[in-house]
């Protein structure tokens, strides 16, 4: 089973229709060997560095660079349940590929 994430559910449907996985599940589409669901924009993003030491929270330019020893993700409020498909899907057993079907540019949340 190949798994393929897009950007957002108008592109999952288009690309699900192409690739016949036409059963619709809650925030993905499965069929023909394929699942196929999405982002909804930016699930995750860093933490910001306070969440790593708490003098980081006013930045001073002695502090810098801040390079945590582990990074950690914040899953954007409202999109904890799409994340949470996502990563189930991710973690079948039988999905042997994951394939990328998001925006290719370089994107910042604004």
């Amino acid at each position: 089973m190949k798994l393929v994430i897009a950007e957002k559910p108008s592109v999952g449907a288009a690309i699900a229709a192409v690739m016949g996985a036409n059963e619709k599940r809650s925030g993905y589409f499965e069929g023909g060997g394929y699942l196929v669901s999405w982002c909804i924009g930016h699930l995750i993003s860093l933490a910001d560095a306070a969440t790593y030491n708490e003098q980081f929270r006013k930045w001073k330019y002695d502090d810098l660079p801040i390079v945590p020893q582990e990074w950690q993700f914040i899953v954007a409020s409202g999109k904890e349940q799409q994340f949470s498909i996502l990563k189930d899907l991710m973690h079948r057993s039988d999905v042997t590929e994951i394939i990328n079907a998001c925006d290719s540019g370089r994107d910042y949340p604004k």
